[in-house]
């Protein structure tokens, strides 16, 4: 509670010393933080805002001359005289009985001027007075300019405070502003850089050839600018670092009070704890922080008024710190999800329209949707004929709500039927990955639901089709060719059989033709063997085997070809025995395939894992070894038959040992998968354990 009590008060201080020091700068300096960023004071609002106010002072003379010229009238354009014309001409059309609605508007105008002449002469009169009066108030704030000198010359017509008329003159003094008919020369070249510079351009766009404004910025007033220009860059800059400091520290403050506020570090729950004053209603709150505000607004109005800006700092204090309290109460209500509850328009209408209206419309319309529910859609379709007119007649009073909610639902119907029905012709054009979303439970959402099975099994069945025409061509392709290599070498080698007389290379034309015979032979066994296996049409004699017993003796067996190969087969296992329910020859004729690839294919002098595990209802081994070369290829692609780890297929296998080796696995009820890890080969087995 003191460390809450603490971080408030710093809250509330770094809010008021922020806004006292903004009031400073703003106000008691005459200032904004824009001087901050300014280089020198010929770039301040100071310096333009003189220049703006002294060339309109003194076009303004140019313009009115004399009070003589004013008085005759000869300052009054036609343009002005004419709109002073229109706007008593549309007061009488409106007030005077002397216009004829039916009548020509030159007729109209003509007794216009005769009816409203003196109204007219008081409109030139007005007018007259008001040039008089800006030409007063021009020569009055020309004489005030002091260390200004200024020269304007019209014609024949000149307006000076300067002792010498000459442009030399002025350009001696340490800024100017001269306009000798459409030439302009500013002096320094920093005074383009201000942001009123457009302003001054923009009010030399009417001077003429023959037209001189000449405005200087002696020494008694540039001097004392610049040290005051000086002075209010430095405390502004000052009150700048000091100001973003006190915004840090106030949202860090900020973001404390609104982590910890209702929370009672001593408790260990999630519970929002709540005071007195957090039962004032939100919208109340919201109301109260509006009326702050405006009240921190009005004294500080007075404040400015009186002068009296001693007291500001406290004013905001007290105000801030009221305006926090209300606000906190805010942020506790929203953290624990009560801010729209804890209002009084929240209030009045659960009290006086939910429980008494809302609530028995409520339980018939659940009674009616739990029908509706539950019934089939002849039910349900009378349901709505009946039960519609039944609730229009108990909700007489908001027949309009009712109505509309009817069209809405109705076009909600309509719009979902309307969906289905685009589906399912998509679909019948062929677009089969379109999905037909219907959010929601009713009749609509449920057939949607079904027209998507169907559409998802029909996707499935067009590319498991595809797939397995892709997987016939490849297979046919890869058997031909397969096939075709040592069918080639017998034909050739038959043709020379026949011609050669020489024993020595007969016996070693038949060598060959054996060799390629036999590797016609492995080809022909392996693809029968893999029709088979595939198909299912081998018979399964399910035995109890011993795996442990089954694997090492086998590898007794391969022992020359794991010498030739150099090869080091660890082993892992369980010290019981672990017994399996499968064929002991298909299941062996399996690994055996396993064990060929891996005498093909393994890296010469590398080790080969193979790890036997219990898994309570199933038996799991994996076979890892390393490849000789980088497996660049996934192991879906693997899988495929007459599929070769070398793309060059320069090895004696078909292609065909895994797909054979999963195939018998299958059979015996067991999953079969391979991962491919850059070099390493890696076979999963799962078989199930003997009961």
């Amino acid at each position: 509670m003191v460390m809450k009590i603490a971080v408030f008060l710093i809250a509330v201080l770094s809010f008021s010393s922020a806004a006292t020091m903004f009031l400073n700068v703003v106000v008691l300096h005459r200032g904004d933080f824009d001087i901050v960023f300014e280089d020198s004071y010929y770039q301040s609002r100071d310096y333009g805002l003189a220049g703006t106010n002294i060339i309109r002072d003194l076009k303004t003379i140019q313009r009115l001359k004399n009070k003589e010229t004013i008085l005759s009238g000869q300052t009054l354009d036609q343009e002005r005289i004419k709109n002073a014309e229109n706007q008593l001409f549309n007061e009488f059309q409106y007030n005077s009985n002397s216009y004829n609605p039916n009548g020509k508007y030159q007729d109209n105008y003509k007794t216009f001027l005769e009816v409203y002449a003196d109204k007219i002469t008081q409109a030139k009169n007005e007018l007259i007075k008001q040039d008089l009066n800006d030409y007063n108030l021009a020569l009055q704030d020309l004489a005030n300019y002091q260390g200004i000198i200024y020269f304007a010359k019209k014609g024949e017509t000149e307006y000076t405070n300067s002792p010498n008329k000459a442009r030399d003159y002025f350009k001696a003094q340490p800024s100017y502003i001269l306009w000798d008919g459409y030439e302009s020369e500013v002096f320094p070249q920093e005074v383009k850089d201000n942001n009123r510079y457009y302003w001054l351009i923009s009010n030399s766009n009417d001077i003429e050839q023959q037209d001189i404004i000449y405005v200087a910025y002696t020494d008694e007033y540039i001097n004392p600018k610049l040290v005051e220009w000086q002075d209010n860059k430095q405390f502004a800059t000052h009150s700048l670092f000091q100001l973003g400091g006190l915004l840090l520290v106030l949202a860090a403050a900020l973001l404390y009070l609104m982590a910890v506020i209702g929370r009672n570090p001593q408790e260990e729950d999630e519970e929002i704890h709540l005071n007195v004053l957090n039962r004032i209603y939100n919208d109340v709150n919201i109301g109260l922080c509006i009326l702050l505000i405006a009240l921190w607004a009005a004294a500080v109005s007075q404040l400015e008024q009186y002068k009296s800006y001693e007291l500001f700092f406290f004013i905001t204090l007290l105000i801030s710190s009221l305006g926090l309290l209300l606000f906190l109460s805010l942020v506790k209500h929203l953290k624990n999800k009560t801010f729209i509850k804890n209002t009084l328009v929240y209030k009045v209408v659960y009290k006086f329209i939910y429980k008494f209206v809302f609530r028995v419309a409520y339980k018939v319309v659940t009674f009616f949707r739990d029908v509706y529910n539950s019934g089939s859609t002849g039910v349900k379709v009378i349901l709505i004929v009946v039960g519609y007119p039944v609730l229009a007649a108990i909700t007489f009073f908001i027949f309009p709500i009712t109505l509309g909610a009817a069209a809405w639902l109705a076009l909600r119907k309509v719009k979902e039927f309307n969906t289905i029905k685009e589906g399912v012709k998509r679909v019948k054009e062929g677009d089969i990955h379109h999905s037909i979303n219907i959010v929601g439970e009713g009749e609509f959402a449920s057939l949607a639901a079904d027209i998507n099975s169907i559409t998802d099994g029909l996707y499935k069945a067009v590319d498991n089709e595809i797939k397995s025409e892709r997987l016939k061509t490849e297979l046919i392709t890869n058997v031909s060719h397969d096939i075709r290599t040592p069918l080639t070498s017998i034909i050739t080698y038959v043709d020379l059989l026949k011609k050669e007389k020489e024993p020595a290379k007969i016996e070693g034309y038949l060598e060959i033709i054996d060799q390629k015979s036999q590797r016609l032979k492995v080809l022909t066994d392996d693809l029968f063997e893999a029709a088979k296996a595939s198909s299912g049409n081998i018979q399964v004699n399910f035995e109890t085997i011993n795996l442990i017993s089954l694997i090492t003796q086998g590898l007794g067996e391969l022992d020359d070809k794991i010498q030739e190969r150099q090869l080091d087969f660890k082993l892992s296992y369980p010290n019981d025995k672990l017994m399996i329910s499968a064929d002991g020859k298909l299941l062996w004729r399996a690994i055996e395939n396993l064990l060929s690839n891996i005498f093909k294919y393994a890296l010469q002098g590398s080790r080969v894992y193979i790890n036997i595990a219990n898994l309570e209802s199933e038996v799991a081994l994996t076979i890892k070894n390393i490849s000789a070369y980088e497996l660049n290829i996934s192991s879906d692609e693997l899988m495929e038959r007459f599929k070769r780890g070398d793309e060059s297929r320069s090895s004696q296998g078909s292609g065909l040992g895994l797909s054979i080796a999963k195939s018998l696995i299958e059979l015996q009820k067991g999953s079969f998968n391979i991962e491919i890890d850059g070099d390493l080969f890696k076979v999963n087995i799962q078989l199930p354990q003997a009961d």
